[in-house]
């Protein structure tokens, strides 16, 4: 029961209560207190949730909602906050959230500052996997422009994987197969387990110090059968990745089944889908030049046979030809064919010769007949005549120009001012413009003018102007 408020008299004999003995709080001071009761009840947590009405501002902070099926928590994650997972926040995304329940004074809102990001229902080493991939596509491991492509013809291998694996008989199964010759160093690593992946990293650099050394060495293959994502995390730790990165020969990655997908994978220069698929490739260049190799020697055969065939023909066409007609009577026949030319030959000689003592005779009379001499003194008396009509013509021209001159420059003189003011007429100019006066109205008092008359000038000072007409 609270406690009865106490009673006093006033002057007028009325009764009053006294007022009740509370303390007024402040919104910021509630709001504070709110703050400091939930950060220290509740503090860092484990959240789980989809997210809703993500909002990624220009400042590099993220706000978003984290919803069940009853009830939604604000959530915010700052610029420098969960650098490794921060790509996981999408909407409609179901992620576990850590961070740190607090209050936004501003707005009196309980919210989430979140720290780490993980997607839900996928383990550990999932997140770290998301995140070494993301990392390393960012500093251009995977970039296709970086990777080798791998030789066509494969003639010395290095191999990389357990001694006592399924990847080692599958692999040697399909190279004893398709291409026995196929020479194979071998690097005996461990695949699987603790320090597996310094071993598998090793085992490629050595490789890669054997063939700097002067070996040929055409391409390495990095392989391993099926597992679960543990079995195969060897294959996503950066001292394997980076040793394919750093590789000088070009790497072939064949780990798991063709489901799996491993940080070596995207490193590598080529990725196979099992260890059998990557032997096939390895060998597909050898399988190719065989192929060609029988198929030419079939070609070969048959080329031989057509020519053999084709030349017997020929050889029987030409017997033919040599039965029906005599060797000796040949000779003949060309014999009297060559006289027949010779005769030709003669007879087109003896007439072009006569052709052209005709046409010299020709010309010879017309030179007699047309004497140089009559032609160039014909020639000169035509010239002479020419030049006497040219100077003609421009003595004529050059008078009527002179006629317009004269007339132009008459019609000239009778405008120019200077009749004008011969005839007794003068022009007033503003002696300060210089501009023509042509209406007394427009000259005020006092302004000074100059008369032009046809001999000198006078300068005078307006006192009154009549505008009259």
């Amino acid at each position: 029961m609270p406690p009865k408020a106490k009673s006093q008299w006033d002057f007028s004999g009325e009764l009053f209560p006294t007022q009740e003995l509370r303390r007024v709080l402040t919104v910021s001071e509630i709001t504070n207190n709110v703050r400091r009761l939930i950060e220290e009840r509740v503090g860092t947590v484990w959240v789980t949730g989809e997210i809703s009405n993500l909002r990624a501002q220009s400042s590099g902070h993220i706000y978003f909602s984290l919803k069940d099926a009853n009830a939604q928590l604000a959530c915010v994650c700052f610029r420098d906050a969960a650098r490794g997972s921060r790509q996981f926040l999408q909407d409609g995304r179901k992620v576990v959230l850590q961070g740190d329940a607090t209050v936004y004074e501003a707005r009196g809102q309980y919210q989430l500052i979140v720290t780490s990001v993980e997607l839900e229902g996928v383990g550990a080493l999932q997140v770290a996997f998301e995140k070494m991939k993301a990392r390393l596509a960012a500093e251009g491991w995977f970039a296709p422009e970086r990777k080798r492509p791998i030789p066509a013809l494969v003639q010395r291998l290095g191999l990389v994987t357990s001694p006592t694996g399924a990847a080692l008989s599958d692999v040697l199964h399909v190279i004893e197969r398709r291409y026995p010759g196929l020479e194979i160093i071998f690097t005996p690593s461990r695949v699987q387990g603790q320090g597996a992946a310094e071993e598998i990293a090793r085992a490629i650099r050595l490789l890669n110090e054997w063939a700097a050394a002067g070996h040929a060495l055409e391409a390495i293959l990095v392989t391993r059968g099926g597992g679960s994502l543990e079995d195969l995390w060897a294959f996503n730790e950066e001292v394997v990745a980076r040793a394919i990165f750093e590789s000088r020969v070009p790497v072939v990655s064949a780990v798991g089944h063709e489901i799996d997908f491993t940080i070596a994978d995207f490193v590598a220069d080529l990725r196979a889908a099992t260890p059998s698929a990557a032997a096939e490739l390895l060998t597909e260049g050898m399988m190719r030049r065989r192929e060609w190799v029988a198929q030419s020697a079939l070609q070969m055969f048959t080329l031989a046979r057509e020519r053999v065939e084709a030349g017997g023909e020929q050889l029987e066409s030409l017997t033919a030809r040599l039965l029906r007609a005599h060797p000796r009577r040949q000779m003949n026949q060309h014999r009297q064919q060559l006289d027949d030319w010779q005769r030709s030959l003669v007879r087109s000689v003896v007439q072009d010769l006569r052709r052209h003592q005709l046409a010299a005779r020709s010309l010879s009379q017309r030179l007699v007949r047309v004497k140089p001499s009559r032609v160039i003194a014909s020639s000169r008396q035509l010239l002479t005549e020419q030049v006497r009509r040219l100077a003609e013509t421009a003595r004529r021209e050059l008078e009527s120009k002179r006629r317009q001159f004269r007339e132009l420059e008459t019609r000239l003189r009778l405008l120019s001012p200077d009749q004008v003011l011969e005839r007794g007429y003068s022009i007033t100019r503003d002696a300060e413009t210089g501009a023509v006066i042509r209406d007394a109205r427009r000259v005020p008092a006092g302004r000074k003018l100059k008369t032009r008359l046809q001999h000198g000038e006078i300068v005078s000072v307006v006192e009154r102007s009549d505008g009259r007409a």
